[in-house]
């Protein structure tokens, strides 16, 4: 069984490693400048897009709307069901696979693609639903996304630094706990609560707004520049949290799998040294994209520009492409080969000897990928993810900023951008 925290780094880059990081820094810098020259208002603050009048009904039905709801109930019920009474064997039990590969990785294409499918699909969502109230208290103000953040904290931390993570008793106990809090939540707040609160919804949702599929203001299904719809990001307490949260921990992902952590780490208590490591990451990415975003506020701020979350909330859409760019590179090959796992387990989810699908005995296919194709993959998702990062920022930079003033104020913001990059693939290249 692949240990359940990504594909750690590698150290087969067709390329040498200095070439990339200049290249694909090189990359974002030459970006900015052709943006700053050409691009002085902005594009995205107005949603638009082309209506797609069928498939909004299509979305809408009723039908429709209950069979994803039923799909939602049915692999939260395989999900719960093969981790409690499957194998006790992370080897020969789905349900470790199903979480961490096939609903961790796989909401990043699913909301790319499909947009906000997964608050139609939430099971939790459908369940609290069922217990019927006539009122809901009002969640706290000042809440916003803060308990999405604390819950995909927990899971993170879960997923990075327990060791025994791939249990399937862990995962079996994590998804109970996780899903009658979440529920408990729903019934008293009502669907508020999973717009907010629910961590993997919250994550979907984020995910989603870089979707070509969107809602138009009149509420019907749209063709959208991605980018457009990223421009929406609510700006509420929390945002940037989760988003450096996401961040922070894919590049302790990377971290945590070289040789040079490994051999300093060996002798510490694992849980210690991979939570303290986790913390560390996360306020180092926290802090440099706090600090780079507020130096920009040396310039003239248009007034009202800037929503609850001050300046760091205005650019903080931009580090959604660059979280997505990072997850891809890391846990693509992970996705690609263990994810083949979640198919073939499957035939006996419970353990009993059965062979549903006729798998029984297949193994793993490690040769359908070379190393050059994985290693592609995860620089050009880096570089198109800062390069979107910087496009994102650019555009709400115009916005925010005087003609004469946006070169210089977004110079903060620049360097913290190539600074991941080079980071980004120094993550996933050093071993």
């Amino acid at each position: 069984m692949v240990p359940m925290h990504g594909i750690g780094g590698r150290g087969d880059l067709p390329v040498p490693l200095w070439l990339a990081i200049y290249s694909a820094g090189a990359a974002v810098a030459v970006s900015f400048f052709a943006l700053a020259a050409f691009w002085s208002r902005p594009r995205f603050e107005t949603a638009g897009g082309t209506a797609l009048a069928a498939l909004t009904r299509l979305v809408d039905s009723r039908a429709l709307r209950w069979l994803l709801k039923l799909v939602g109930l049915a692999a939260l019920a395989m999900l719960i069901g093969s981790a409690w009474f499957g194998s006790d064997s992370p080897a020969e039990n789905p349900a470790p696979t199903w979480l961490y590969v096939w609903i961790w990785v796989g909401i990043i294409p699913l909301s790319l693609l499909l947009g906000p499918i997964w608050r139609l699909a939430n099971p939790l969502r459908t369940i609290a639903s069922l217990v019927r109230r006539t009122s809901y208290r009002r969640l706290p103000e000042g809440v916003a996304y803060w308990p999405a953040v604390a819950g995909l904290a927990g899971f993170l931390w879960l997923e990075l630094c327990y060791p025994e993570a791939s249990e399937p008793i862990v995962v079996a106990a994590f998804v109970t706990v996780y899903a009658v809090v979440n529920v408990a939540a729903g019934i008293v707040y009502g669907p508020a609560w999973f717009a907010t609160g629910d961590s993997f919804e919250v994550y979907a949702e984020v995910l989603a707004r870089l979707s070509p599929l969107g809602r138009g203001a009149d509420g019907r299904l749209v063709i959208r520049n991605p980018l457009a719809g990223l421009a929406t990001l609510p700006q509420q307490p929390g945002i940037v949290a989760l988003l450096c949260l996401l961040l922070g921990s894919t590049a302790f992902d990377g971290i945590s799998r070289w040789s040079a952590w490994t051999s300093r780490t060996g002798e510490l208590n694992h849980v210690v040294a991979y939570t303290a490591g986790l913390i560390v990451t996360v306020a180092i990415v926290t802090a440099l994209f706090v600090v780079a975003s507020r130096t920009t506020g040396t310039a003239d701020v248009r007034p009202g520009a800037v929503g609850n979350a001050g300046l760091p909330g205005a650019f903080v859409h931009s580090l959604v492409p660059i979280a997505i760019g990072y997850a891809v590179a890391h846990y693509f090959s992970f996705a690609m080969f263990q994810g083949q796992e979640g198919v073939l387990l499957a035939t006996d989810p419970f353990g009993l000897g059965w062979d549903l699908f006729g798998t029984s005995g297949t193994r793993i296919d490690y040769a359908f990928l070379g190393t050059g194709v994985i290693a592609g993959v995860q620089i050009g998702a880096i570089v198109l993810g800062h390069v979107l990062g910087v496009v994102s920022a650019h555009d709400r930079a115009a916005g925010l900023f005087r003609r004469r003033q946006l070169r210089a104020a977004q110079y903060p913001m620049l360097a913290a951008m190539v600074a991941f990059t080079a980071g980004g693939i120094a993550l996933v290249t050093a071993s």
